[in-house]
C-alpha cells in the first residue's frame, strides 16, 4: 500500500506517548486512558485508512476540521495512518462518531465508524 505524501522524513514533535521532562529534572510518563475502558467517550470510534493519494496535508487538515483536535495530535494520527495503515481518529457516540466520518470522507480516503471493543 503507498504511503500519504513524502513528509515520511521529519520528525514528529510533542508525541502524547513521549516521557517529559519536568523542571525537576525526573522524567515521568504521561497518564494514558485505556481505549477500552470506554472512558465515558460513548462507546464508538472513527478509523481513518491509508490511501496512494491523499497528502499529509490534506489529512493533517481534515482531522483538524472534523476532530478539532491540535495539530500535533492530526500529524500523530496522520503518521499512524502512513505506516500503520490505519488510525482511531476519534471517540464519541454514535451520532459524533459519523459527522466526524461525514466531514473526513469528504477528501476521499477510506473512514469507518464502529463500536469500540
Amino acid at each position: 500500500m503507498g504511503r500519504l505524501g513524502r513528509l515520511d522524513d521529519q520528525p514528529l514533535r510533542g508525541s502524547a506517548r513521549s516521557p517529559v521532562l519536568t523542571s525537576a529534572g525526573v522524567i515521568e510518563k504521561p497518564e494514558v486512558m485505556d481505549p477500552r475502558a470506554g472512558g465515558g467517550h460513548g462507546g464508538w470510534i472513527v478509523t481513518v485508512y491509508n490511501n496512494d493519494y491523499n497528502t499529509y496535508d490534506q489529512v493533517v487538515s481534515i482531522l483538524i476540521a472534523a476532530t478539532s483536535c491540535t495539530p500535533d495530535e492530526a500529524h500523530i494520527e496522520t503518521w499512524e495512518i502512513d505506516h500503520l495503515g490505519k488510525s482511531v481518529v476519534h471517540h464519541g457516540s454514535l451520532e459524533e462518531c459519523t459527522n466526524v466520518a461525514d466531514v473526513i470522507s469528504t477528501i476521499g480516503i477510506r473512514v469507518e465508524v464502529s463500536q469500540e471493543g
